[in-house]
Order: C-alpha cells, then sequence, then structure tokens
C-alpha cells in the first residue's frame, strides 16, 4: 500500500494582509495615487518640500555612475519590462512605483551562483544640479550560495527617485551597504526591496548623513524558510534636515528570522528624524524570531525624533519577538563617569556620541567605508563641541 502525504503549500498559503502600515505592493502607478498627508505611511513626510517629484513629470536627467569590476560580476541593462520578470519586489508607494516607470529600465549587477566575491563591489552615485529630477532603478542578483559585498554610495545634489532591489539566492550571503552622503540640498525617496532565498543570510547597513530631505523604505520577504535577515542603520540629523526611514520585515515563511537596529543622533533646530519599523509574522511562519529597535540621542534644543515600531502578529508559534524604542539626551551617568576621570565635558561628550554609533560601524566589514563613517561622525560633532584640537587645548 502507497501512502501518499500532503506536503502544504507555503507560498499558496500566503495571504495579501491589508494594513495601513504597509500597502499593498503593486507594480501598478494608478494603485499608488499622491499623498495627501493624512495617510499613515505619509503623516511625518513634509510633502511641501519634495518640489513636485511625485507629480511623475518625465526626467531627462542621469546621474553620474561609477562602479568598480570585481571578478564574478556582471553587468546589465535591462528593459522594465525585464526587470519585472526578474522577480523584483513590486513598489511599495508612489515614489518606488515612479522610479520603476519613469527610469527607462535597471540595471542589473550579477553575481554567478557559488561564486565569493575577492573585493567589494563599489558603486558612486552622484548628482550635480539640486534642480533636476532622477529617477533610477538598480537590481542586485546574488546567485544560490554566492556570496558578496556591496557598497552602494550616493553623494552630490539631485532631486532623486530610486528602486534597489535584492534579489539573494538561496544559501547566499550578502552584506550590502547604502550610504547618503549627499550634499545639503538634495531630496532622496527610495525604495530597497529584499527577497531573500532559503537558508541565505543578508546584513544591511544603511547611513543618512546628508540631504535636505531623505526618506528610504526597506521592505523585506523571504522565498523559503531558514532566511536570516540583519537590517542596521545610523543617521545625523543637522539644523532643517528631515531623515525618514521606514522598515518592513514580512515573516512570510517559517523559521526565518529577522534583527533590526537603527541609531540616529539630532542637533540643530528643526532637525527632524523619522523611524517607523514593521514586522508582519503571518499564519505560516511558524518559528521565526524577530527584534526590532530603534534609539535616538537627542544633543541640542529644537530638534524632534519620531519612533515608532510595530508587530502585527497572527500566529503563536513563535520562538519569540520584540521591539523598543528609545529617545533622550545624554545619561549624565556617562556624562559623570567620564567627568569624574578627568576627561572635559565635550570631550566627554564626543565619547559618548562615537560609543553610541561604533557598534553599527563596526558592522559595516568594509574598513574604507568605517573610518568614512567615523569621520563623518565627528565632523558633525565639531558643531556642538567643537574639533578635538580646541577642546583638547
Amino acid at each position: 500500500m502507497t501512502v501518499t502525504t500532503a506536503v502544504p503549500n507555503v507560498a499558496e498559503a500566503v495571504e495579501t494582509v491589508a494594513s495601513h502600515l504597509h500597502p499593498v505592493a503593486s507594480f501598478d502607478l494608478a494603485d499608488h495615487p499622491v499623498p495627501n498627508g493624512r495617510e499613515e505611511v505619509w503623516r511625518f513626510t513634509p510633502l511641501r518640500r519634495l518640489h513636485g517629484l511625485l507629480d511623475g513629470l518625465p526626467s531627462q536627467a542621469h546621474l553620474n555612475w561609477s562602479a568598480n569590476s570585481p571578478a564574478g560580476v556582471t553587468r546589465s541593462e535591462l528593459d522594465t519590462a525585464a526587470a519585472i520578470a526578474l522577480g523584483v519586489p513590486a513598489p511599495v508607494d508612489r515614489p518606488s512605483a515612479l522610479a520603476v516607470a519613469q527610469a527607462g529600465g535597471a540595471v542589473l549587477f550579477d553575481v554567478a551562483p557559488g561564486v565569493e566575491l575577492d573585493e567589494p563591489l563599489v558603486i558612486e552615485l552622484s548628482g550635480d544640479d539640486p534642480t533636476a529630477t532622477v529617477y533610477g532603478q538598480v537590481i542586485f542578483r546574488i546567485g544560490a550560495n554566492a556570496g558578496a559585498t556591496i557598497v552602494l554610495r550616493h553623494t552630490g545634489s539631485v532631486r532623486y527617485v530610486s528602486s534597489v532591489s535584492l534579489l539573494v539566492g538561496d544559501g547566499a550571503n550578502l552584506n550590502f551597504v547604502g550610504l547618503q552622503d549627499w550634499a545639503a540640498d538634495t531630496v532622496h525617496l527610495g525604495h530597497i526591496g529584499m527577497r531573500i532565498g532559503r537558508d541565505a543570510r543578508v546584513r544591511t547597513v544603511a547611513a543618512s548623513l546628508g540631504g535636505d530631505l531623505v526618506r528610504l523604505v526597506e521592505t523585506a520577504e523571504y522565498d523559503g524558510p531558514g532566511g536570516e535577515l540583519e537590517q542596521f542603520g545610523l543617521y545625523f540629523v543637522d539644523a532643517g534636515q528631515h531623515i525618514e526611514h521606514r522598515m518592513f520585515v514580512d515573516h512570510n515563511q517559517p523559521s526565518t528570522r529577522s534583527k533590526v537596529d537603527y541609531r540616529g543622533a539630532l542637533q540643530g533646530q528643526d532637525a527632524h528624524s523619522v523611524w517607523v519599523g514593521d514586522v508582519l509574522i503571518r499564519k505560516v511562519a511558524e518559528g521565526i524570531n524577530t527584534y526590532e529597535s530603534n534609539k535616538n540621542l537627542v544633543l541640542t534644543d529644537g530638534c524632534r525624533a519620531d519612533s515608532v515600531p510595530n508587530l502585527e502578529i497572527e500566529t503563536g508559534q513563535i520562538e519569540g519577538a520584540g521591539h523598543s524604542s528609545t529617545t533622550g539626551r545624554f545619561d549624565d551617568e556617562q556624562l559623570f563617569y567620564l567627568r569624574s576621570r578627568g576627561i572635559p565635558e565635550d570631550e566627554a561628550r564626543r565619547l559618548v556620541v562615537h560609543g553610541f554609533f561604533v557598534d553599527i560601524i563596526r558592522r559595516v566589514g568594509v574598513p574604507e567605508v568605517e573610518q568614512r563613517l567615523l569621520a563623518a561622525v565627528e565632523k558633525e560633532l565639531e558643531l556642538v563641541v567643537g574639533t578635538p584640537e580646541a577642546v583638547t587645548s
């Protein structure tokens, strides 16, 4: 006698979950109307400062590109239909839908299955016109059992609407670093969409240190059980800047993992940071483990930090799920400890801020980028506590 055991199809069991925290993804621009600011996902964003970016006017401008060529990486250009056919995550808001619709195609970087890159793939994107509007779509596809470190750095002045897709194959290992090192007059609206294969491991580090208004949405979903995701980020917000990070992790497969840890510092009048985290644990996602955390350090008066962690749980058969959020000034006990050992107050403040960020920076895994971030933090601190030479003289 033959006994047939029915194996549930997890992919078919995943249903669309409607939520005001994460609108249904769609490539159809009509599904993403122009926001009025009263929507939950737009209520923190100063729409008046977007300069018509959401109207969808065509663009004839481009960013300046430069990229190295590690062995095992191929670069190609795809039209929009071919890019969608690769299975990239669908746009989750109007900016990401516009990026796909208006970019005129996508640039694809491919890492072949089984290839372990000997050096990071480093891509530099820069703008030179703060009045120009640019739409861009970039896709990174990491083959099964491959390994790669990718650094994507943005500099210069522009109004940029972007879509970045990370397609990570089964058993692959990806370390992705995104740097927003824009000039002070830049507006950047972006979406980073991740699809994580079975037993794949993905670590992302996002650093936002410049720009007039930067709004990044990161979404992640799993293509099979066993996938692991770590998302780390840092941001330093100066007077008048608006820096917004929105996270959505969709645990749509069992036995998956995620950890989110973002940290920000604010200084100057009307410095505004927004961090919104959301983790959805679906009914099929048994045995998952997730935790999201956001910490904000307020250095001066006149700042505002909005931090909103969320959990949506549809099954109790999980290993663990939690979140935390803190916003405050310098730790008086830390400052007292350092000053009691003869360290001047300004230098003590500098050490506290460096310690606040160093746990994130050391996870980058690219020494050159780590040094660049430490230097950027030091430069920001000069606005509050002066240069190290001035402090110690």
